[in-house]
Formats: structure tokens, C-alpha cells, sequence
């Protein structure tokens, strides 16, 4: 049976959906007002929002709720939801396992990708690549890009335990926050 409609990359075309409705969502004065009006609640909302901000379809939401929150303290909340964003990285790794891996697969195929590959194996020595693979990827944690891509590439690269998987997702989750938070409240 044919489908209706036949997308290449379904996954990446949500993603920009829910970038799209959450800019929606949080351009709203009223959703601004209301979560200015947590109070005591802004730690456990900043925990929160950090367990959504690794999860490709959710991290938009989260950001947008990191945005109107304007905390004060912008490092506490920045561990906090770092914090958020580490365990739900170990439950990526634990449970989901690797929901985009099947388009980072086609990726991979993609003449450009393969072209990239080519290239850094014979510029760049083994022991850089490999370092230079786990910058990559705690870059693409601390952004708001899918965690799912980034600790794919970590699970990928070697046998790497939950424990540093863990850090290295609370170092860099609370990295891009903070600077997030930085920026979204103009330095």
C-alpha cells in the first residue's frame, strides 16, 4: 500500500512544528504573566522544564518556558535544569535508545555526510577525532538541538557508562542554559 504522502525526514519536520507552535505559545503575554506568577514554584518549574529541554519535540517548550520565567539567579536555576536535562538524557539512553537513529542513519548515506567522513579521516588524526566527537556532542547537548542526537554520537564512539554520559550531560545541559538564560535576559 502507498502512503498518501511520502517525507524523507517526518522527525525533523515535527521538530520544526513544535519550534513553530511553542514560538506561538510563548509570543502570548498571557502564558508570559502566568509563569512570572509561579513564585516558590520557579525551582521545581526550572527542574521540570530541564527534563523537557533534552527531548528534540519538547526542548522548544522548555526553552520558551526558561525564557518567560527571567529568573534572577541565573546560575542556580541553570544547574537546576541541568540537572532536569541530565536524567532525561540517561533516560534517553536507558529507555527511548536512539529515536532519531534511523534518519541519522540516512543521513550518514547522504553524499555530503559521506564526503565530511572522507575528509576528517585523513586530516585529523584518530585520537583528535575522537576527542573532537565528544566536543561535537556535548555542543549538540548543550544546544537546543535533540539530546537523542548527541548521546547517540557518545554511545556510538565507545563503550561510555551511564555515570559520564551523566556528567557530561549536566556539564553541558547546564551550559547551554546558562548561556540561554544570558542571552534571553540581554547579559
Amino acid at each position: 500500500m502507498k502512503r498518501l504522502f511520502r517525507v524523507k525526514y517526518p522527525k525533523i519536520i515535527l521538530l520544526v512544528c513544535s519550534m513553530y507552535l511553542a514560538y506561538l505559545l510563548f509570543a502570548d503575554v498571557q502564558t508570559s504573566q502566568f509563569i512570572s506568577r509561579l513564585g516558590n514554584l520557579k525551582y521545581l518549574g526550572t527542574f521540570i522544564a530541564g527534563l523537557f529541554f533534552s527531548f528534540g519535540f519538547t526542548t522548544p517548550f522548555s526553552v520558551g518556558f526558561f525564557l518567560a520565567l527571567k529568573p534572577e539567579n541565573i546560575l542556580v536555576h541553570s544547574l537546576i535544569g541541568g540537572l532536569g536535562a541530565a536524567l532525561s538524557d540517561i533516560l534517553i539512553l536507558k529507555f527511548v535508545k536512539f529515536s532519531f537513529k534511523d534518519e541519522i542513519k540516512k543521513l550518514k548515506q547522504e553524499p555530503v555526510s559521506r564526503e565530511i567522513k572522507l575528509i576528517t579521516r585523513k586530516l585529523i588524526a584518530k585520537k583528535i577525532r575522537f576527542y573532537l566527537t565528544y566536543l561535537f556532542a556535548g555542543i549538540i547537548i548543550a544546544s537546543p538541538l535533540p539530546d537523542e542526537i548527541g548521546i547517540t554520537i557518545l554511545s556510538g564512539i565507545s563503550k561510555v557508562n551511564v555515570k559520564a554520559i551523566g556528567v557530561i550531560s549536566w556539564i553541558f545541559n547546564t551550559l547551554g542554559i546558562l548561556v540561554m538564560l544570558t542571552l534571553g535576559n540581554g547579559f
